[in-house]
């Protein structure tokens, strides 16, 4: 009889008890250091002018008790840098550092770990983050959900083809699709794994503007009928929507999948486009997250972290809550 082989994803949450927490928001981290993101790349653009910070920051989310640090590549396109005057060759070594600084820093933190018999620490993995399309036209466009007429399956694929074929040469431990608006784009990335036959496992995360359905207005029944089909896709969720949304969002994914299920939501907070600030949170405290994360698990999420505005603090208290029964 054969033996079906775990992979790196599921034995992970399987050693940490059931649940594995994912890092938190990197763009809020690089500029309380100083970085200034200001730019259509974002955080990618710390790829080319502070790398050390990028470092720096996944070194703080190891120590904060993340498992899964997620890379600087979510903005980070070969279109994007050519339109910076970048050269194609620069813009794939781009995004090469962005799973080398990610890799360096977990494999010099297990090591340092390693050290201390006492720690509480596990071998983190490291997902290379593939933003929308959205993302890369860097217009709000992911929580729009539509991105025109003009824009059909294979020039998704098209467009983020290249990427994926560079990232997944680099060699990280897993994919992550983040923040992902409609059921096309999911299609687009199931197909590409398919076509490309990546061998490392993946996550696709939609966001949700009302706590109901995708930006697009699709039911997330049409949109994870795609995903269901594709072994190579073993979690599915959401990122980057308010935490409010996320306990109606896992009872909704449970009843629809049988992959593992993942949530990472941003702080709460509200950007004021008319001032350009944030605005606090009404309903959801920092240190509210431990608490709901608790509840997160229970209900069925696999994967919990932070995402837009979240900080390593943020990530500790929540890996301290799900490990204090572990």
């Amino acid at each position: 009889m054969k033996t079906e082989t775990k992979s790196l994803l599921q034995d992970l949450i399987e050693i940490s008890g059931g649940c594995v927490v994912t890092d938190g928001g990197f763009a809020t981290q690089l500029e309380k250091h100083g970085a200034s993101i200001n730019d259509p790349l974002w955080s990618a653009i710390s790829l080319i002018k502070e790398p050390h910070l990028i470092k720096k920051v996944h070194l703080e989310y190891l120590e904060a008790g993340a498992d899964i640090l997620v890379t600087s590549s979510y903005q980070a396109t070969i279109p994007g840098f050519l339109s910076r005057g970048l050269s194609t060759e620069e813009g794939e070594s781009l995004l090469q550092r962005s799973v080398k600084l990610a890799v360096e820093a977990r494999d010099s933190f297990w090591t340092s770990a390693k050290r201390n018999p006492e720690n509480k620490y596990r071998r983190a993995l490291v997902a290379a983050s593939i933003g929308s399309y959205g993302a890369y036209l860097a217009d709000g466009s992911e929580y729009r959900g539509l991105y025109g007429p003009d824009v059909n399956l294979e020039k998704l694929k098209d467009f983020h083809r290249h990427r994926l074929q560079v990232l997944v040469e680099a060699g990280p431990d897993l994919l992550a699709f983040e923040t992902i608006p409609n059921k096309l784009e999911a299609r687009a990335f199931v197909e590409l794994v398919e076509e490309l036959n990546v061998q490392i496992p993946s996550w696709i995360c939609f966001t949700s503007v009302d706590g109901e359905k995708a930006p697009s207005g699709e039911s997330f029944q049409d949109c994870l009928e795609v995903v269901n089909k594709s072994s190579k896709v073993e979690a599915v969720g959401i990122n980057c929507a308010p935490p409010h949304f996320i306990e109606s969002l896992i009872s909704k994914f449970k009843q629809l999948t049988k992959k593992a299920i993942i949530v990472y939501p941003n702080s709460g907070e509200v950007w004021d486009g008319i001032e350009k600030e944030w605005l606090p949170s009404k309903c959801f405290q920092d240190d509210d997250f431990g608490f709901h994360a608790t509840r997160w698990r229970d209900l069925g999420a696999k994967i919990i972290g932070g995402c837009c505005r979240t900080t390593p603090s943020t990530i500790q208290i929540i890996s301290n809550a799900l490990r204090k029964n572990i």
